[in-house]
């Protein structure tokens, strides 16, 4: 069985219940939830073997969220223990034509301030097949950066494969910084997972005639755009997720995976989607695409997965995506009916 692991920040999440708002709840339900994290999750539950590694306090905050990762099966040992408090974020979920909301109290979090020498990287890839981070993970400083760059050349000294969601967060760095810094770390990368807005955000790359808000995607446009991406880069693989924003309920959800030794530009069916929570929709598609190479699909099999899978995650409340891949399959192969399965 390959073995996987993810590196990055596990938060704590604070929502208010149903759809209130931040100004009108007066109590929040918590869960805890990272874009690593996620993707660690799923392929737990995908039967694989995944491990994630951050760092967190040693008190009871800590304690809980490690133990958020372990009852999913997901290998927590080599989680460093420290620091004084677990990053935060604020989520309001959108309805309707109101978008949600993500605020984050983060500054000065265990994992933010976590040091190059506290991770062994020789150790932790002991046996490992796949390391997974994402471009929130450079943005916390100066420090994640170089300990991104020492874990990419640990791993590419050791010939596994690397994959990263560039995810692009304005909230935590603007442009300049983000294409320095991931500039540097994509040439590590082998897949490559973006969305609509990432290439452009963080390299400056652009679907032509493509509107996001107004749902018009053009698949010719995003064909160009991974491949501008891959001969940058050297990339082998680049995905690139395609949401038709109607409303905060309502999405059109597709991918394009772009093989690039094979010239096949695959794009997957679109799903009609009704959105109960969509935070970790994009964690969903890249555990189900690391899935997909892993075991094997061929390239339009393994976008079809990772759509399919992240399709599901939109109907699952919190961060993680708990589905089997049954179900994945099961959809993924036509049947998205939601029937009752007795």
């Amino acid at each position: 069985m390959a073995k996987i692991v993810t590196f990055g920040e596990l938060m704590l999440r604070l929502q208010p219940y149903h759809y209130e708002r931040f100004v009108q709840c007066d109590h929040v339900a918590f869960s805890f939830g990272g874009g690593e994290a996620n993707v660690a999750v799923s392929l737990a539950n995908y039967g694989m073997d995944a491990a994630f590694v951050t760092k967190l306090p040693a008190h009871a905050i800590g304690q809980a969220a490690v133990n958020s990762l372990r009852r999913y099966g997901v290998d927590t040992t080599k989680i460093v223990r420290g620091g004084d408090r677990v990053g935060i974020y604020f989520n309001e979920k959108g309805a309707s034509q109101r978008g949600s909301v993500c605020i984050y109290d983060r500054a000065h979090s265990a994992f933010g301030e976590a040091k190059p020498e506290e991770f062994d990287w020789d150790a932790i890839f002991e046996g490992a097949d796949w390391f997974h981070f994402t471009g929130i993970t450079p943005a916390l400083g100066e420090n994640l950066e170089e300990i991104c760059r020492e874990a990419c050349k640990a791993a590419k000294a050791r010939k596994m494969k690397i994959s990263c969601d560039l995810n692009y967060r304005s909230k935590l760095w603007n442009r300049e910084q983000a294409r320095k810094a991931m500039t540097e770390l994509c040439r590590y990368v082998d897949v490559c997972i973006s969305n609509e807005e990432d290439a452009k955000d963080v390299f400056g790359i652009e679907a032509e005639a493509a509107d996001i808000c107004g749902g018009k995607l053009n698949h010719q446009g995003y064909k160009s755009v991974a491949k501008q991406l891959a001969d940058k880069f050297g990339f082998e693989m680049v995905a690139i997720t395609l949401r038709e924003s109607h409303s905060a309920f309502d999405n059109g959800w597709s991918a394009m995976l772009y093989n690039v030794a094979k010239n096949a530009f695959c794009f997957s069916k679109t799903y009609d989607l009704h959105i109960i929570d969509r935070v970790g929709g994009g964690d969903a598609f890249g555990g189900g695409l690391i899935y997909s190479l892993l075991t094997g699909k061929d390239t339009q099999s393994a976008v079809e997965f990772a759509v399919a899978a992240s399709a599901l995650k939109h109907s699952v409340e919190g961060d993680c995506n708990m589905v089997t891949v049954s179900e994945v399959e099961k959809l993924a192969g036509g049947d998205g009916s939601g029937r009752i399965q007795r």
